[in-house]
């Protein structure tokens, strides 16, 4: 698949509780290439989404350490893990997260007029048509369906070419088909675009679809397969 962009080694998240320290993850190493595609997998409150911040230079681990793009995040300030994110990352959420006052054009538009692109309408408007929704760039996201939103969001996603692009939940707040379509986009852009996938998720049918999957259990993280 090409070099590795993404390494962990040793991770490990300790929190305090009321009965003592609670270990949230141990010790989990991996690594990814570009192109990669990886299903963090678990029940409810196992730590999937802790991981995923941690991956993400969201939230620093107890112990072990991140490389992102060459760059290792516990050596970084706040201020500096946010610059590398903005370069290398994009999010997708369950709850979509776009904003209300602005258009589909608009909302994809942002982070790339944020970040000085001159030719951030031509780049906007060509995602849009990539995930379908060419006719719908006037549109408010109360104008669009929840399947429509989260294209805006891939879109939006993408728009900065990401290295790594980080899913949680994308499908959790669609039906079974939308949900499915959402899927066969998110790994066709995977493959055309050679960014790093890594989806958090409780649905099985979206975990085999990737090349990889881990699952979280009491803290402990384990290779569930490589296809």
């Amino acid at each position: 698949m090409g070099a590795s962009i993404l390494t962990a080694r040793n991770l490990s998240k300790v929190v305090p509780s009321a009965e003592g320290e609670l270990t949230i993850l141990h010790e989990l190493s991996l690594e990814l290439n570009k192109g990669d595609s990886l299903a963090i997998v678990g029940a409810s409150g196992s730590g999937k989404s802790t991981l995923l911040g941690l991956l993400a230079g969201l939230d620093l681990p107890s112990s072990g350490e991140v490389t992102l793009a060459g760059q290792a995040l516990s050596t970084l300030d706040e201020d500096q893990r946010a610059r590398i994110r903005a370069e290398h990352v994009g999010f997708v959420f369950q709850s979509f997260q776009l904003l209300d006052s602005l258009n589909a054009l608009e909302n994809v538009m942002l982070p790339l007029e944020l970040d000085g692109r001159k030719d951030a309408r031509e780049r906007a408007k060509h995602l849009l048509e990539r995930v379908g929704l060419g006719q719908r760039l006037t549109h408010s996201p109360r104008q669009l369906s929840g399947g429509e939103q989260q294209r805006v969001a891939i879109a939006r996603a993408f728009a900065a070419e990401p290295d790594v692009l980080f899913a949680d939940e994308p499908t959790g707040n669609l039906d079974s088909t939308t949900a499915q379509e959402i899927m066969d986009l998110l790994l066709a852009l995977n493959r055309e675009q050679q960014v790093t996938l890594i989806i958090v998720t409780h649905d099985p049918h979206i975990a085999e679809r990737l090349n990889r999957k881990i699952l979280v259990r009491n803290g402990v993280v384990q290779e569930a397969g490589r296809l």
